[in-house]
């Protein structure tokens, strides 16, 4: 009895054996080093420019009010003397609002500049992240990982590994037809 029970254990163990196994998935993984890709994608470099060039343009306006306060308050220091202890503290209160208004406008220019670049800077990580998902689906990937400096989250992989010139290729081909488009439009 136990050698027929034997004898069948060992037939269902070959039979299972002989069985053709699951088909194993390829998992294809890339990585892409996202500081790079960001630094080299002209939509950011463009964007940028675009809010550098607005804020020198808002900060000249507020440099030159302050440097007419900057004249006043010197024209304070020459006619206080001359008006007496009464203009003198007066004055000075005036020019001590005038100057907490001044920092407080470049306080404000630069929140209204870093809300507004970070609101597109959102958008075009968006899109960036959207193009690698799709780009990502086309090639066959399993994974795509982001690696740089503000997300060291890959310690090491091979080179053959790194898509980031293929997708900076993909994202300013992307960019630049779609800036044709535009120009086109207008």
């Amino acid at each position: 009895m136990k050698k027929v029970i034997v004898i069948i254990a060992i037939s269902i163990s070959i039979v299972s054996c002989n069985k053709p196994a699951a088909e194993i998935k390829e998992v294809k993984t890339a990585y892409v080093d996202t500081s790079e890709l960001m630094k080299e994608y002209t939509a950011t470099k463009d964007l940028d420019a675009k809010y550098k060039a607005k804020g020198e343009e808002k900060g000249r306006q507020l440099e030159a009010e302050i440097n007419r306060f900057k004249q006043e308050a010197q024209n304070f220091q020459a006619q206080a003397q001359a008006n007496g202890q009464a203009w003198a503290q007066q004055k000075g209160a005036e020019l001590q609002r005038r100057e907490q208004q001044l920092a407080q406008a470049q306080q404000a220019l630069a929140q209204q500049l870093q809300q507004e670049g970070g609101t597109e800077m959102d958008s075009l990580v968006s899109n960036v992240k959207k193009t690698i998902k799709a780009y990502g689906k086309e090639k066959g990937y399993t994974y795509i990982y982001g690696s740089g400096d503000s997300n060291p989250s890959i310690l090491y992989a091979e080179d053959k590994l790194d898509i980031t010139k293929e997708m900076i290729k993909l994202l300013n081909d992307k960019y630049k037809a779609s800036a044709t488009k535009e120009e086109v439009k207008k």
